[in-house]
């Protein structure tokens, strides 16, 4: 508990003890009065100075004045009617508890979430010219600069390592519980935490433009985005408040003038009670308090799981989507090349695999590096020589002493080599030796193990429609397409083509609450994912393109959290109209029972104080995802 918190605690405690003594205790005339005073004073004291303040600044109407307006209503007529001074002090009483506990309820979200963040570095080991090793801010290192990070601290820095090895725990990032190993080359980014060794990491940012400051920006920005929502309820609150004082002004007023004319008693204090009771019920604290707190917890709790929501804006918006469009490369697949198939002709597939790979031993392309990966072992009777690059055909090489072309199918018809067509999907590399074609392998993107069962999930959590768009063939787009499950595929696609088949996907969906989600990786999808309704960046990890473009980022490269966030939005959502519908539907009842004299000052306070706590218990649940 904060301090305040503490301190209101012991009001409470006090408050409490006074009243319970003073309701045993035999006190007559006005000195019964001024005893009562005590109590009432320490426990509300600072919703008085609130409401007259509010008066002061014109900006009366909420839930201090009606507390105010009610407990003094009260007191007066039970100063006039010689009567108890209890209620008076107990709607002021479990008002200043509810307020507590809503207070509690905040701060331990809060606090829930900043554990869950928990990635800014408190200081820098910053290896100066003389080699020695200083604690420094992390603000105070240059970019270029070599920090030294021991085991259990915060890597405080994006940078490349420069010695030593480790193991880091990316949890607050990723929400992943395993370990990343890394090793001299590896790039690394602020907020993981070092595991084993003690490494050293040349900075290639500033502290202010690293991974971790961003993360960090975007979650205490996150707020400042309100949904339609929050928008609804603080409007709703702006006319709300005065309605109510207005009609509780009548129901005090009217009712008593009526009878006069009639010639009945006017029975002003039964009236005057009830339009008390009737400003006790109307507070909005249950809709004011829980609402944002509901949207703060959901995106407190995306958060522990890895899954970064720029404001309560997007998280509503992420509730309704009903189509997903995906990048290829490197959302469903995982980027990198490697030999899917070996179909050889005339030698045996472990001859043709160790051609194609010494060839292209010198080569820098991603297909060359593939080759290399699939046959790593370079035989030392191997000798390669006179190496070519035929551009936009491939390589030319004499492997020990016979010629060997290695490319694609123009290079076999430039050699008159009758090569054979392939129904593999993937790039095709076609072998001659001496101009005699020798067979071909197939390098493909290779899919993500969890590709498939993510887009399961999705259609289970209610999408209706997946999309690929690649740049791709099409026969590769079709197979990558057909495994994962995916239902349409856009192959062949400029970056520009991106954006436009977005659009032509946004402006053919049924209805504008049909919400459309584009996911990709971040580094070249930015226009695609500022286009989309939403944009979700994966593998973002030290992307600022993906930080800067995305609404939701995704700090792995696991697709499954992209139905994980849809669900989070969901359940978010559903507390929130649980919330209003109860609050809204409750103060109605209760406001009914209030003006016709049903309702007492204790079922006011259960309306107001007792929906309250309920609503904020409801909307916590939001920050438990866990199981989603």
């Amino acid at each position: 508990m904060s301090k305040k918190q503490k301190k209101n605690l012991v009001r409470i405690i006090i408050s409490s003890a006074l009243m319970i003594v003073l309701h045993f205790i035999e006190i007559n005339g006005f000195a019964r009065f001024v005893f009562y005073m005590i109590p009432y004073l320490i426990i509300g004291y600072d919703i008085l100075i609130k409401a007259f303040k509010g008066i002061k600044n014109r900006q009366a109407f909420d839930e201090s004045l009606l507390m105010a307006i009610a407990t003094i209503g009260a007191i007066a007529l039970a100063l006039y009617s010689k009567g108890d001074y209890t209620e008076a002090i107990a709607v002021m009483l479990f008002y200043q508890i509810g307020e507590w506990f809503q207070s509690y309820a905040v701060g331990k979200s809060r606090k829930n979430i900043s554990e869950l963040m928990d990635i800014r570095p408190d200081y820098a080991n910053l290896i100066n010219n003389n080699g020695q090793t200083e604690k420094v801010s992390p603000d105070d290192v240059e970019v270029g600069s070599v920090i030294l990070v021991q085991p259990g601290e915060k890597i405080p820095i994006d940078g490349v390592i420069v010695e030593g090895k480790s193991n880091l725990n990316t949890t607050a990032l990723t929400g992943e519980s395993l370990p990343k190993e890394v090793t001299i080359g590896d790039d690394v980014i602020s907020g993981c935490v070092n595991i084993s060794g003690v490494i050293k990491i040349k900075t290639s940012k500033e502290f202010s433009e690293s991974t971790v400051s961003k993360i960090l920006d975007l979650v205490e920005n996150a707020s400042s985005r309100k949904s339609k929502s929050e928008d609804f309820i603080t409007k709703f609150a702006r006319i709300y408040t005065p309605v109510v004082v207005l009609s509780a002004v009548m129901l005090a007023m009217v009712p008593p003038v009526f009878l006069i004319l009639s010639g009945s008693e006017p029975l002003w204090g039964n009236w005057i009670y009830r339009a008390l009771t009737f400003l006790v019920i109307s507070c909005p604290c249950a809709l004011v308090i829980s609402i944002p707190l509901s949207f703060f917890a959901g995106i407190g709790g995306a958060s522990k799981e890895g899954i970064l929501i720029k404001g309560s804006n997007y998280l509503e918006t992420l509730s309704l989507a009903k189509t997903v469009v995906f990048d290829k490369t490197g959302t469903l697949t995982k980027g990198v090349f490697q030999v899917a198939a070996i179909h050889p002709e005339k030698i045996d597939e472990n001859s043709l695999l160790h051609l194609a790979a010494h060839v292209e031993r010198y080569s820098t392309h991603p297909i060359a590096n593939s080759l290399r990966d699939a046959y790593p072992n370079e035989a030392d009777d191997c000798k390669v020589t006179d190496a070519e690059e035929i551009a936009g055909c491939g390589i030319k090489a004499l492997v020990n002493g016979d010629t060997v072309y290695v490319g694609n199918s123009k290079l076999m018809d430039s050699i008159g080599a009758k090569w054979s067509n392939c129904s593999s999907a993937g790039t095709i590399i076609h072998v001659a030796v001496n101009g005699v074609y020798a067979g071909h392998i197939v390098i493909s993107d290779v899919i993500k193990p969890v590709s498939k069962k993510a887009i399961s999930m999705l259609k289970k959590c209610g999408i209706t429609k997946t999309v690929m768009l690649t740049g791709d063939s099409k026969d590769t787009a079709e197979k990558v397409a057909e495994d994962v499950g995916i239902d349409i595929v856009y192959p062949e696609l400029l970056p520009a083509d991106k954006v436009s088949e977005i659009e032509r996907i946004i402006n053919g969906r049924k209805s504008e609450k049909e919400k459309v989600v584009f996911v990709g990786d971040g580094i070249n999808d930015a226009p695609v994912l500022s286009r989309a309704d939403i944009g979700i960046a994966m593998g973002a990890m030290g992307s600022d393109a993906a930080i800067e473009a995305a609404d939701v980022v995704l700090m792995d490269d696991n697709p499954i959290k992209i139905a994980k966030a849809i669900k989070i939005s969901r359940k978010c959502l559903r507390i929130v109209h649980q919330n209003i519908c109860f609050a809204i539907g409750i103060k109605v009842i209760c406001l009914i029972l209030g003006a016709f004299g049903i309702a007492n000052m204790w079922l006011a306070i259960f309306a107001d104080v007792g929906v309250m706590i309920l609503a904020i218990l409801n909307a916590v649940r939001a920050l438990f995802v866990k199981n989603l």
